[in-house]
């Protein structure tokens, strides 16, 4: 998947489900933000696997492990579901 589509799909994921969130591509991934605070939301980078990304949060200082077990690889829409759902990552938020 190049880097436009996956844009676009995490752009209209957000745009489907009400807004609030800003997309920056930078360096090897996606940067989301919240857009009332500016706060980062999550951190998403492509895998040599054309639909699935490595999911990081924030833990204040830096980008991290997004679980338990390490850094969450998952299809880019379960990714977005679970950002979405999962109220870790919207503490800042």
């Amino acid at each position: 998947m190049s880097a436009d589509a996956m844009l676009k799909r995490i752009e209209g994921f957000n745009q489907a489900h009400g807004g609030g969130v800003i997309v920056r591509k930078a360096a090897r991934g996606y940067t989301l933000l919240s857009e009332r605070t500016g706060a980062p939301i999550a951190r998403l980078r492509p895998t040599d696997n054309s639909d699935t990304v490595q999911v990081l949060w924030w833990n204040g200082e830096r980008w991290g492990a997004s679980g338990p077990f390490g850094i969450a690889i998952m299809a880019l829409d379960r990714v977005l579901d679970y950002i979405a759902n999962e109220p870790d990552f919207w503490i800042n938020a």
